[in-house]
């Protein structure tokens, strides 16, 4: 098969093995139903990613993109992990539900904001020592934040981003721009009533969310500038 430029495109095979493995990861994220789990499934996303990045590893470019994407990520997610390992401590659980649900019925569980303040008061009621003037539940809900500004390409933890275009299209196109930077975003919200419980935690992701599409809405600027001139 030729791609748009005529030259025969190989590897096939080894292409739709990685895709397959990143739609497995992403399906695993979305379904997870304890926050332990999710980060498994986060990382096998990081590690498709890598691999489907570095597709083309005749390119340094490419290798290049790659490695950058992989530890940038992964430093995140030594946020994300630290965030986790200080959640389930204190709470002794890793369970979405315990967490933000309330059981109505046999089986049935709604999003409770009085489970999140359960939770508020198990850290309130801690010896848990405040550090830097927040409390440790709010570091916490930080560091978790930390692995969604990685996935998200968040500011300053964009940088793997624009490299990432190294991969092949439909990675970048359907993936990286559609899929797995929406993975922050879905972290936040499955733990969402966790986070109205801390304002501060809150004011940081407002803030870096901000100051995010600022620099987006600059760049989209710049790009469209250099296309008209």
């Amino acid at each position: 098969m030729r791609d748009h430029h005529g030259v025969f495109e190989r590897g096939f095979q080894r292409f739709y093995a990685f895709l397959s493995l990143f739609s497995f990861s992403m399906l695993g994220l979305v379904v997870a139903t304890n926050i332990f789990q999710m980060y498994i499934f986060w990382e096998l996303v990081g590690a498709s990613s890598y691999l489907l990045i570095g597709f083309y590893y005749t390119k340094p470019s490419a290798v290049s993109a790659s490695k950058k994407a992989f530890i940038v990520t992964r430093f995140a997610d030594l946020g994300f992990l630290v965030g986790i390992l200080i959640l389930s401590y204190y709470t002794g659980t890793f369970d979405f539900m315990s967490l933000t649900s309330a059981e109505v019925a046999a089986n049935t569980y709604h999003v409770d904001i009085a489970a999140a303040e359960s939770i508020r008061g198990i850290f309130a009621g801690s010896t848990a020592p405040m550090f830097m003037g927040a409390s440790v539940l709010t570091w916490a809900l930080v560091l978790i934040f930390m692995g969604g500004m990685g996935k998200s390409a968040m500011m300053p933890l964009h940088i793997w981003l624009p490299d990432a275009m190294e991969g092949p299209t439909p990675v970048s196109a359907l993936i990286h721009a559609a899929t797995m930077v929406v993975a922050g975003v879905y972290l936040v919200a499955r733990l969402f009533p966790l986070y109205l419980m801390e304002e501060t935690a809150l004011v940081i992701i407002t803030v870096v969310g901000a100051i995010t599409a600022r620099l987006l809405l600059l760049n989209y600027g710049l790009c469209c500038r250099k296309v008209l001139i």
